[in-house]
C-alpha cells in the first residue's frame, strides 16, 4: 500500500500579509533586471488586480515565467505569489497613512515642512517594517563577541557612522570609525576574527564602502551592514544585514529620509547592546556623563 506524502505546511509567518508590499517594489525596482522590472510595473499599475490573479496568469501578462514571479516575490523579501496577493489586498483596503511627495518649485514653507515630516515618517514606518529582530539580535550578538568594532561610512552615512561610534563609546564598547575611504581600506585589511565591523551604507552599491567591507570580510572580521531594502553588491560580504527603507525623490533624496531611517536602526541596536550587558552599560552611562558634566555649566 503506497501512501501520498503529505505537503509540508509552510510556517505562519510565510503566509501572513507584510506591510508596504508597494513600496518595496518602488525601493528594489531601480536594480531589478528587465523581466522582474517589467513584473514591477505591472504590478505597481494595478495592485487590485493582482489579488484576484494566479501566477500563471501574471505570467502569461508579463510575459516572464513563474519561476521568475516567485524570485521576484523572494526578491523583495515575500515566500511567495500567495504572499504577495494576501499583502496587496491588505494595503488596497488600509492605504497607508502618509503619501510619498516631492517637494515642488510651488510649495510654500508649509507645504514644503509637511511634506518633510511626512515623508521622514513614511521612511521610519516602511524601515520598521523591514527590520528583522532575528538580524538585530545576530549583530548584537557579533559585536559583542567582538574585541573591536570598526565603523565605516562614506559620504551622507558618515555622521551616521560618527554618531554610531560615538553611542558605542558611551556604553562602554572599543569602537573606532572610519569615514575616509583610504583610510577605511587600510583599516579593512588589518582586521581579524576578534573584528566587528559595521558599514553604514544607503545604496550598497559605493564602491569604497564596497571594498572596504569585502576587504574586512576577507581578513577574517565579522561584518554587519546596514543598507536600504534592495539587492545591493555590499549585501554579499555581510554576515549580517540590518534594512533601512527610504524612498529617494527629486529634492529629498537619500541624505535627508535615509539618515532618519538608518539612525533609528542605529539607536535600536545601541539600545539592545546595552540591555544584553545592562549592569556594564548603565556604569559606563554613568561614569561617561560624570566626565561630560565639567563640559556643562
Amino acid at each position: 500500500m503506497t501512501t501520498t506524502p503529505k505537503r509540508r505546511a509552510l510556517p505562519a509567518t510565510a503566509t501572513r500579509p507584510v506591510e508596504n508590499t508597494l513600496n518595496r517594489i518602488r525601493v528594489a525596482q531601480p536594480g531589478m533586471a528587465k523581466g522582474a522590472s517589467r513584473i514591477a510595473d505591472y504590478i505597481l499599475a494595478q495592485p487590485d488586480k493582482i489579488v484576484i490573479m494566479s501566477v500563471t496568469e501574471l505570467s502569461e501578462e508579463t510575459g516572464v515565467s513563474e519561476g521568475s514571479i516567485i524570485n521576484f516575490c523572494r526578491g523583495i523579501g515575500l515566500s511567495g505569489f500567495q504572499q504577495m496577493k494576501l499583502s496587496l489586498a491588505q494595503e488596497i483596503v488600509q492605504p497607508v497613512q502618509f503619501i510619498h511627495e516631492d517637494v515642488s518649485r510651488e510649495d510654500d514653507i508649509d507645504t514644503i515642512c509637511r511634506k518633510v515630516f511626512h515623508s521622514g515618517i513614511q521612511a521610519l514606518r516602511d524601515s520598521l517594517s523591514v527590520l528583522d529582530p532575528a538580524a538585530l539580535s545576530r549583530a548584537v550578538e557579533t559585536i559583542r563577541a567582538a574585541k573591536r568594532v570598526e565603523v565605516y561610512g562614506i559620504g551622507s552615512s558618515a555622521p551616521i557612522a560618527e554618531d554610531t561610534y560615538y553611542r558605542m563609546l558611551r556604553i562602554g564598547l572599543d569602537a573606532r570609525v572610519v569615514v575616509d575611504s583610504h583610510v577605511q581600506a587600510i583599516s579593512a585589511s588589518r582586521c581579524d576574527p576578534d573584528v566587528a565591523v559595521l558599514t553604514i551604507s544607503h545604496s550598497g552599491a559605493t564602491h569604497e564602502t564596497v571594498a572596504a567591507t569585502r576587504l574586512a570580510k576577507e581578513a577574517g572580521a565579522n561584518t554587519i551592514v546596514i543598507t536600504n531594502f534592495a539587492r545591493s553588491p555590499i549585501q554579499a560580504y555581510a554576515d549580517v544585514v540590518l534594512f533601512t527603507m527610504a524612498r529617494e525623490t527629486n529634492f529629498r533624496t537619500e541624505a535627508m529620509t535615509s539618515r532618519i531611517a538608518q539612525l533609528c536602526v542605529v539607536d535600536a541596536l545601541i539600545a539592545a547592546l546595552a540591555l544584553a550587558d545592562y549592569e556594564r552599560s548603565t556604569e559606563t552611562l554613568r561614569q561617561t556623563f560624570d566626565v561630560l558634566s565639567i563640559k556643562r555649566f
